[in-house]
């Protein structure tokens, strides 16, 4: 790998999807969910610091409140390397801002690479070849290259990319120049996109020389690029709220997607756990567990002593976490943002958040 990429980890979500294990101050970054003993954060970590050479590399952008627990989590990395944003503004402030301190750091001609911090990754080598490849056309071209991951089904979870003509290999990788950025679509929608063969589901990983992406940022947000290069971190309640595809990548001319298959997940609710983890077993079993005719069950438990007993249950989630217990149909997991929301609307349960 060319030694000019910086990786810089998008850690400042807060996972509300996977309460009550995810809290304020335990967001899911700083969990383990597949068994492996290493937080979603550290094994992000751990998989770039192999791509950049050495922990030494790898940026995080996080929140304020979570920075301490940051550098818990990660005490190899150097404390300058790990950006705390005064308040979250979504990714199109946390990107310009620390691709404007790493241009500082290591010239525009670095390669920076932006990756979220709760992904699962399958296999390391077909991640490092497509992000060598993704790399080399960064490095020799005026070009933002996003990963799209290949789609094993119609998904209606996920942003879609449509790939326009062909650009070019590298590393024997095929590269696409981005037709249409498309919002999450309903069932129909999804199953055409996926017989035409020219649709990925949107990652949210992309790699791009830092002086590309902030003349690009000066085009298209200049409500975020002129404030932050004005006054820097100060300005940050100033800032609006966009995401970095709303802001910039959906308006670039720049844009290229990389079709990848190296095994992948967002992990984006308690139903990921299954995907991981499932098998042949009748239930994904993460907690001590006494069941008769359960099946289909998704049970987690943080307590050494706790016991979860289930009796005719199917296709729930249960998770036991101190002072909460959670019980959840499967197909209605993504309703817990709404159970976070009338938790922090009220003041006597904000304490379970």
């Amino acid at each position: 790998m060319d030694q000019s990429l910086i990786p810089v980890i998008l850690a400042g979500g807060k996972g509300e999807r996977f309460w009550p294990l995810s809290r304020k101050h335990r967001p899911k970054q700083f969990l383990s969910l597949d068994g492996s003993g290493k937080s979603l954060l550290q094994a992000t970590t751990e998989r770039l610091s192999k791509l950049a050479g050495s922990s030494e590399k790898v940026w995080v952008v996080t929140s304020a409140q979570l920075a301490e627990g940051v550098g818990e989590q990660l005490p190899l990395l150097r404390s300058q390397t790990i950006l705390a944003e005064p308040e979250g503004r979504d990714t199109a402030p946390a990107v310009a801002w620390s691709t404007l301190e790493i241009a500082r750091a290591y010239g525009e001609d670095a390669v920076v690479g932006f990756f979220p911090a709760d992904h699962w990754i399958e296999d390391q080598q077909a991640f490092e070849q497509t992000i060598n490849a993704a790399a080399q056309l960064a490095s020799t071209e005026a070009a933002i290259v996003t990963l799209g991951i290949t789609p094993t089904h119609p998904s209606t979870g996920y942003g879609y990319i449509e790939q326009g003509e062909q650009a070019g290999t590298y590393g024997g990788l095929p590269v696409y120049k981005v037709s249409r950025f498309t919002e999450k679509p309903d069932r129909q929608t999804a199953e055409i996109f996926l017989g035409t063969g020219r649709f990925s589901w949107n990652s949210g990983m992309f790699i791009f020389r830092a002086g590309v992406v902030l003349n690009e940022l000066r085009t298209h947000a200049p409500e975020i690029m002129g404030l932050l290069e004005e006054k820097g971190v100060e300005a940050y309640s100033q800032l609006p709220k966009k995401s970095i595809d709303y802001a910039l990548m959906e308006k670039t001319q720049l844009a290229y997607v990389l079709p990848a298959s190296f095994g992948w997940d967002d992990l984006g609710d308690w139903n990921a756990i299954e995907r991981l983890l499932k098998g042949d077993a009748a239930n994904v079993e993460l907690a001590k567990h006494v069941g008769l005719d359960t099946q289909g069950a998704i049970l987690y438990a943080t307590g050494e002593d706790e016991v979860i007993v289930t009796i005719g249950l199917e296709d729930v989630v249960v998770v036991r976490d101190r002072n909460v217990t959670l019980i959840v149909k499967k197909d209605r997991t993504q309703e817990i943002k709404q159970v976070v929301k009338t938790l922090q609307d009220d003041p006597q349960l904000r304490d379970l958040l």
